[in-house]
């Protein structure tokens, strides 16, 4: 069992920046692939981005590539979702996944947080 908790959410202006953190516990860091979503209001849950157990891959929807990234602290069991030039199309629920593989994680069939609220203002 993988406990996962979100935290950094909060209001930014179009154009700003924010850093969501996902501290994880339960489970060996170094064997867990860790991801993000997003559930905009109305619409149904989509993959953002996720990292591999190694740290040496990640990947992105094409929809934030270029402006997220994905780091982790293995030393704290942190992972990190930085987001730069952000957009109002944006604001959704950010949820922390972590799971066997990126493919695991990729798939939705991971572990999840109970997710924290990004809101970008135009």
């Amino acid at each position: 069992q993988v406990q996962l908790v979100e935290s950094g959410g909060g209001l930014v202006q179009a154009g700003g920046s924010l850093r969501l953190s996902c501290a994880a516990s339960g489970r060996t860091f170094s064997s867990l692939a860790m991801g993000w979503f997003r559930q905009a209001p109305g619409k149904e849950r989509e993959f953002v981005g996720v990292m591999s157990s190694t740290g040496d891959s990640t990947y992105f929807a094409d929809s934030v590539k270029g402006r997220f990234t994905i780091s982790g602290d293995h030393a704290k069991n942190l992972v990190f979702l930085q987001m730069n030039s952000l957009k109002p199309e944006d604001t959704a629920v950010y949820y922390c996944s972590a799971g066997g593989s990126t493919v695991v994680v990729r798939a939705a069939q991971g572990y999840w947080g109970q997710g924290t609220q990004v809101t970008v203002s135009s």
